[in-house]
């Protein structure tokens, strides 16, 4: 476990993460600073626990939408994947049906020349 030092809030907080994630940590610690300015400079100075709490709802809001999106686009997703797969089937149909008829105007064509 790696030990890396973040700033929220003005604020050192010393935080443990998997060895090679600390970078991200450190992305995630500016993520939740960001909304705290936010707030401090919308509503001033609450308290740092309020404007934590304030912050982290903002961004569990964020990530509620972001996940209502992917769900969505997975979903359509999936639509477009069966789309594809009746196509696909209609397409094979229709290669077969037009081989068949080559085959049948090939047969009578031998017919007529021969």
């Amino acid at each position: 476990m790696a030990n890396v030092v973040v700033t929220v809030a003005g604020r050192p907080y010393t935080m443990q993460c998997p060895d090679g994630e600390e970078e991200h940590l450190r992305d995630l610690a500016k993520l939740l600073d960001v909304e705290v300015n936010r707030i401090r400079e919308s509503v001033g100075a609450i308290g740092d626990i309020r404007q934590l709490v304030m912050a982290g709802l903002m961004v569990a809001d964020r990530l509620s939408e972001a996940t209502k999106k992917l769900e969505a686009l997975e979903a359509d997703n999936q639509v477009l994947r069966e789309s594809r797969n009746v196509a696909q089937t209609h397409i094979k149909t229709l290669e077969d049906r037009f081989s068949q008829a080559l085959d049948i105007a090939s047969e009578k064509l031998e017919e007529i020349v021969g």
